[in-house]
């Protein structure tokens, strides 16, 4: 699916999941795009089906849930060996999101959660130990996210 595959009503559809997935039915869409509910789950589940909707992911508060410590590991990797190595960081305990960058250097971002010092030294030392330069360890205070303005309703840009 292509961005002009994508009419005002598929782009609302978007922005209302981004901003509440959990909470946002399909008839308060509905009500926002004027179409029936019933169309909207249509319109989802073909977005789904099309792979623009990839999943539906909570939010987490680590500090909340018992993990204060959050880190985020700036690595490099080389090219042949990137994919390989984000698939094996994936299953390590305590990693729970690994970004990979088009660059030359610093191309792999691993954040991670722990509860003590030694949790993080721990992953520090398995992620060096499988092949990564890490070139930063940078201690993270909040993440913020928002829907993209992209998907945002005309009447509204």
């Amino acid at each position: 699916m292509t961005a002009p595959d994508l009419d005002e009503i598929d782009q609302t559809i978007l922005y209302a999941l981004q901003e509440d997935a959990r909470h946002n039915t399909n008839a308060a869409i509905s009500e926002r795009v004027g179409v029936s509910a019933s169309t909207v789950g249509k319109r989802i589940r073909r977005l789904e089906d099309r792979g623009v909707i990839l999943g539906y992911r909570p939010e987490i508060d680590y500090e909340r849930a018992g993990f204060p410590l959050r880190l985020l590991f700036i690595c490099t990797a080389t090219i042949s060996e990137r994919e390989a190595l984000i698939e094996r960081t994936l299953d390590l305990d305590g990693v729970v999101n690994v970004r990979e960058l088009m660059t030359g250097e610093r191309n792999v971002h691993v954040q991670v959660t722990g509860t003590t010092n030694d949790d993080i030294t721990r992953i520090a030392r398995t992620i060096d130990e499988m092949g990564y330069v890490i070139t930063d360890e940078i201690l993270m205070r909040e993440e913020y996210t928002q829907p993209s303005v992209r998907f945002r309703p005309s009447a509204n840009r």
